[in-house]
């Protein structure tokens, strides 16, 4: 039997973000753009868990949590918040608020759903693997691009399998320089990089790619059989990589690390 859980997110790319991750690991999901939605949603349906951010207009989440946990019929659904915690206290107002736990954004996929099996009772736990071929019903814009780089002609065409499909855009370089040069050219929503090349390291191509005006904000993903050390892990992290990836990797999950890097652009 698989949780039924409603998610209150008024962002749509967080919002979808959730939504893809939570049916890949097998659960039923439920949407909603604020809280008033929200609580409609909550009263018919009566869902196991509850996901709700907190800026949000309409009724924001500590007006959802206040409402929902008064509400006889939903004071006993775990109420989770799902936000980004600016300041010094902002946990602990969340859970004063009613609210029976919280996830921080940005997303990350594995922690994520951590955290919601965490919530929900034993038998409503979900097996820390994505579940074969999930669906993916939003595909990304068009023109989205990806710029892949690795000295492997078959990990590249893995890679071009794996994302075309799913609304992609990808180029592909096998070297680093070759890759600056796809960069300045079409300038992707993201990199997806090797470390270890035989023409160039992927740690000297990311400290070109920040040192770049034109290209320093785009996100940058490493994804590494070879270098996967903490001390090579935490290097990348500090060059200014957002994620830092073992391969082999679950499709679902590196899909969904990659929407979570393009939900934060």
């Amino acid at each position: 039997m698989s949780a039924r859980i409603l998610i209150v997110e008024d962002n749509a790319a967080n919002r979808e973000l959730m939504d893809y991750l939570l049916r890949a690991f097998g659960f039923e999901t439920m949407k909603a753009a604020d809280g008033a939605i929200g609580l409609e949603i909550a009263r018919r349906e009566r869902p196991d868990l509850i996901l709700c951010d907190i800026q949000m207009p309409v009724l924001d989440g500590y007006a959802f949590a206040h409402d929902a946990k008064t509400d006889p019929s939903l004071r006993e659904i775990p109420l989770v918040a799902v936000t980004a915690f600016a300041m010094v206290g902002d946990r602990d107002r969340v859970l004063s608020h009613g609210f029976d736990g919280y996830i921080a954004k940005p997303l990350e996929p594995l922690a994520f759903i951590q955290a919601v099996n965490a919530a929900l009772p034993t038998t409503l736990r979900a097996n820390e693997a994505p579940q074969p071929q999930p669906t993916f019903k939003r595909l990304p814009p068009r023109g989205v691009t990806v710029l892949v780089v690795d000295d492997s002609p078959m990990n590249l065409e893995l890679k071009r399998d794996l994302l075309e499909p799913h609304g992609y855009t990808v180029v592909t370089a096998g070297t680093p320089t070759h890759a600056l040069r796809l960069a300045r050219e079409h300038r992707p929503a993201l990199i997806l990089s090797d470390v270890g090349m035989s023409e160039g390291s992927g740690f000297d191509f990311i400290r070109t790619v920040k040192a770049d005006l034109w290209l320093r904000d785009i996100p940058f993903i490493f994804l590494s059989s070879t270098h996967q050390d903490e001390a090579s892990r935490a290097l990348g992290l500090q060059l200014g990589a957002l994620r830092y990836l073992q391969r082999p990797m679950e499709s679902a999950l590196l899909l969904a690390e990659i929407e979570a890097c393009l939900a934060h652009r």
